[in-house]
């Protein structure tokens, strides 16, 4: 019997272990795919934690339901290796990308074809096990995509940060004033995000991080001014340099500060895209969200469709590559700690 090789989440708060069981036989329409690479994410320290800061010293449990050893990763391209009885078999061998944000295919969501909001979802490396192992087992084989000529790094982060990213700025798109765009955070997502920006959007990309490496990358790759916002008086030099601030702003590390930061510097009628994880509480008078006329909307991954759409763009050569760098799969836990303390710059593909 062919074996399956995983860094497993043991126990919460713990570092991963490498566990070895059998590999699954997949199902109906199920499809077992040998992972190539496995992105890293910052989604997936909260999920190691097993609780989401809520500010004020609150934490959300996010360890219900969940069985151990679980395995993490939720990034993935690889080699379709065995599929179902009701799946082609001309698809065995194959080169995919998967899409991980799974829903249970029944409810009202689901048959909207919006999964990403499915309450009983069985996201990939989230709710049932992911990428960082030798296989995964995918639910349908209608969540491959079809990704060459693009590199199979490029592949496998167009499924979260990529499809988050894009996603996040799709919300932006349609709004009858675009004088300005703004990105705060330029994490994995957020570089992806100022890649895909020049593609979107005709107006001029600023950025704003407290890294100035991440800055400087950012500057490299696109962005038309970076903002340190940790700078004495940053928001009133914004504010002038703007005529009034920012019609749109995409928030891609979602914390109190970044948040607050966001609210000082969007105009008058603009809307801030929250799409970061980092947590805590976020509270704003009343009288200034109605005198502003702002709009906040909260997103966190896109649609099977945006997936599909996204993958199209960037096998078009429409997107600028992002930075990655490969290291191995059973170096996982060393890379979460680097990205823990803030070392890493781009994303990390971990590799098999």
């Amino acid at each position: 019997m062919a074996q399956m090789r995983r860094q497993s989440l043991v126990k919460f708060d713990a570092p991963l272990c490498e566990t070895i069981v059998e590999s699954p036989k997949p199902q109906g329409r199920e499809v077992l795919v040998r992972i190539e690479r496995c992105g890293l994410c910052h989604s997936d320290l909260h999920i190691q934690d097993g609780y989401a800061d809520l500010g004020g010293g609150k934490k959300l449990d996010t360890t219900r339901g969940m069985v151990l050893p679980f395995t993490l990763g939720h990034e993935i391209a690889g080699v379709v290796d065995e599929v179902g009885p009701d799946v082609d078999k001309a698809l065995i061998g194959a080169k995919r990308a998967v899409f991980p944000w799974i829903g249970c295919g029944q409810c009202r969501d689901c048959q909207n074809g919006d999964e990403n909001l499915c309450a009983k979802q069985r996201f990939l490396g989230v709710s049932i096990d992911g990428g960082f192992a030798t296989h995964v087992l995918v639910p349908d084989a209608k969540y491959l995509l079809e990704y060459d000529p693009l590199p199979v790094n490029v592949a496998a982060t167009l499924m979260c940060s990529g499809v988050t990213a894009y996603g996040a700025l799709k919300r932006l798109v349609d709004r009858p004033r675009q004088r300005n765009i703004l990105l705060i955070g330029l994490g994995g997502v957020g570089m992806m995000g100022l890649s895909f920006a020049g593609a979107m959007f005709k107006q001029p990309i600023s950025v704003a991080d407290l890294s100035p490496a991440a800055r400087e990358t950012a500057l490299k790759n696109g962005a038309s001014v970076a903002y340190d916002p940790s700078e004495a008086d940053i928001v009133k030099r914004i504010l002038k340099e703007t005529d009034g601030g920012f019609d749109e702003v995409v928030d891609f590390a979602g914390n109190e500060k970044s948040m607050a930061f966001a609210m000082a510097v969007l105009a008058r009628g603009g809307k801030i895209v929250v799409s970061g994880l980092m947590g805590g509480n976020f509270s704003v008078p009343m009288v200034q969200w109605i005198y502003k006329r702002m709009t906040i909307e909260g997103f966190m991954v896109g649609t099977l469709a945006e997936g599909h759409e996204l993958m199209a763009l960037a096998r078009a050569g429409k997107l600028k590559p992002t930075p990655m760098q490969e290291e191995p799969m059973a170096d996982a836990q060393k890379w979460i700690d680097q990205l823990r303390a803030g070392k890493v710059v781009g994303r990390i593909m971990l590799k098999n």
